[in-house]
């Protein structure tokens, strides 16, 4: 509606505005003219899958929300797009040395998606990083091909060394990255016991530091890393056990998410000038590895805000090169393969995660009736008020129905005042805030302080999905992910909503929205139809997520389907069932066959006692039986 209370006219063209998705959302996301969103998994080519159509195709093949859909052709894309533009850098820039990037395998470990990455990365010679011993178990067996690269990170025992020191007997190159000074003399023992000199490299902790949330991954006091002097120790080592040829690679991470292309550029400076110097010093390196923090623009601002990123990855790879080729040339030494681990940028497109509302909770609105002459003096205050309110004073009435609410409290607290008066007062509260939010839109200035007023009448719309399982950053670090409805986009949304999961939680609920200028308490959304699904999808939550998630209150994995772009249009690729309630129990060490059987003991003695008929008893063992198999998440006409 208009400030006059007409309708206004709405477009598909103000719906892309509105939730910004040809910011965050180009190549991939767009939305039709049936205002549904669909996806463009391979930008090369002029088709689309409607994401709306295909939720209702997969949910007729009995796959219930929430339902997790990846694109294998968006990482494919991906991983094209990234090596094109160091390539295209490579070329511009004649640098002698070549691209190999690796993907971080900690940023998703699902099988099938390691599986598409190893395949889509082939023709580019892509390879995986391992940070802990089961991820290298999982680098090594999905490298089988030949000529396959793989880095290991993270903390190492000796067995983690010694398999990967056995590895590099493969036909791939396996890079054991020293993280600690300690490693090192592990490495020795490694190679010592095995008889096999190992390919080393060192990520060295640099004073460049990244942006934002993660820019403590780098410094003096990071985690990870080796200071100046730890790495000439390990070279004052090597050289004493003649093995200088064995160090082989430069590592240093400036930390997840970097927002500004400025501390890549003076990482790249100082990290240029160690390798050269390692060079110097007689070590025959190979590799530069610049780590990660290859941004994604999640809120479309492409600013340097923590949710965004101010470059794209053509510069991102040219400035690498470009810092790389200058330390090079000045030194007159031979310039490495230039190795990344971007994997948050290779894997949070690839996909999304569809979920119904369930229900609906909003303030009602209903004009109060006018107080009777017996009635307290505070509820005809209140309804002076109320009915007073004009925009020429809506910040005067915010004001006197804030202080009017506050004394029908306290009147109550001491006894002045009875529940059904207070019931009242509050009622008369919420009607001054609906006409105070009404006579807002037709100002052409709102004062700063009744933007509460929006807040407070926001809706709340309950979700069937559990943050802490597929979006907990959002809990945990307050990240930010694009959050929209994939249909009903030529409608106008008139609802502002807060979106809570299905957990008992409090924390579990979405109160902050992207937006190009500042974070969005609330999110536009249509009112939900009554026996209509009501559909919303977060979007761009294909890093880490997956993978982080916890069983809060026991809501499992989703249900996951793997969908590809083909000339007919798309197929179905893998279906990964969501997790049953009785394997969540399982894995908390509880025997489902021996709690049905407790249970049926106690239903047998109510029926023996006459508390419960054998009917009742029937259904009840049916309904428990069936939960166990079934999905840990809700129908959606619960």
């Amino acid at each position: 509606m208009d400030g006059n209370g007409q309708p206004r006219e709405w477009s598909v063209k103000k719906s892309t505005k509105l939730y910004q998705i040809k910011g965050w959302g180009e190549p991939y996301f767009r939305i039709n003219d049936s205002g549904h969103v669909e996806v463009r998994p391979d930008p090369t080519v002029d088709r689309a899958i409607d994401l709306h159509d295909l939720t209702q195709q997969l949910a007729g093949r009995g796959l219930d929300l929430p339902l997790l859909i990846r694109f294998p052709n968006i990482l494919q894309d991906r991983i094209r797009l990234l090596n094109e533009c160091f390539e295209s850098a490579i070329r511009e820039y004649g640098y002698d040395g070549k691209y190999r990037g690796v993907f971080p395998v900690k940023v998703n470990q699902q099988r099938h998606l390691v599986d598409e990455i190893v395949e889509s990365g082939r023709p580019w010679r892509f390879g995986l990083e391992a940070g802990s011993k089961p991820e290298l178990l999982i680098t090594l067996a999905a490298m089988e091909d030949e000529d396959g690269f793989i880095i290991c990170n993270g903390y190492k025992d000796l067995a983690y060394l010694e398999t990967a020191l056995v590895a590099q007997r493969f036909d791939n190159t396996v890079v054991v990255v020293l993280e600690r000074i300690e490693e090192l003399e592990l490495a020795f023992r490694a190679s010592e016991k095995l008889g096999i000199r190992p390919c080393l490299g060192v990520r060295a902790k640099l004073s460049s530091k990244g942006m934002g949330r993660w820019k403590d991954s780098a410094g003096d006091r990071a985690k990870f890393g080796l200071t100046m002097s730890e790495i000439v120790h390990v070279v004052d080592e090597l050289q004493k056990r003649d093995m200088l040829d064995c160090l082989k690679l430069l590592h240093f991470h400036l930390g997840s998410q970097v927002s500004s292309i400025i501390p890549v550029k003076n990482a790249m400076r100082e990290a240029s000038q160690i390798y050269v110097e390692l060079m110097k010093m007689g070590c025959e390196m190979s590799f530069l590895d610049v780590g990660g923090g290859l941004a994604v623009d999640y809120d479309g601002s492409k600013t340097d805000f923590r949710g965004s990123m101010n470059y794209d990855l053509k510069e991102y790879a040219y400035d690498v090169v470009a810092g790389i080729q200058e330390a090079c040339e000045k030194a007159s030494v031979r310039p490495p393969t230039i190795v990344s681990e971007s994997g948050r940028s290779i894997a949070a497109y690839q996909s999304v995660l569809v979920f119904d509302a369930l229900g609906v909770d909003h303030v009602d609105f209903e004009d109060p009736p006018e107080p009777s002459k017996d009635d307290h003096r505070i509820l005809d205050e209140f309804y002076e008020t109320w009915k007073g309110i004009q925009p020429k004073n809506v910040q005067e009435s915010w004001h006197d129905a804030q202080q009017a609410l506050e004394e029908a409290r306290s009147l109550f607290k001491f006894g002045y005042l009875g529940i059904r008066e207070l019931a009242r007062a509050e009622h008369l509260f919420w009607s001054c805030c609906e006409r105070i939010r009404r006579s807002m839109r037709r100002l052409k200035y709102v004062p700063e302080e009744l933007n509460a007023v929006e807040e407070l009448l926001g809706a709340i719309y309950y979700c069937n999905f559990s943050l802490f399982q597929s979006a907990p950053d959002i809990w945990a670090m307050d990240h930010l992910f694009p959050f929209m409805p994939i249909h009903r986009l030529d409608e106008e949304p008139t609802v502002r909503a807060r979106l809570a999961d299905v957990t008992c939680d409090s924390d579990g609920i979405v109160d902050h929205f992207i937006d190009v200028e500042e974070v969005q308490h609330s999110l536009d959304l249509h009112p939900v139809k009554h026996g209509e699904p009501y559909l919303l999808g977060m979007f761009l939550g294909g890093a880490y997520q997956e993978i982080l998630g916890d069983l809060h209150n026991l809501f499992g994995d989703t249900n996951a389907v793997h969908v590809r772009l083909e000339d007919y249009g798309y197929s179905v690729s893998n279906v990964i069932k969501g997790d049953a309630i009785d394997e969540v129990l399982r894995y908390l060490q509880y025997d489902p066959e021996e709690m049905v059987e407790r249970v049926r003991k106690q239903a047998e003695r109510a029926l023996n006692q006459g508390r419960m008929t054998l009917a009742q008893l029937r259904t009840f063992m049916r309904h428990y039986e069936e939960s166990l198999r079934g999905y840990t998440y809700l129908k959606g006409d619960a």
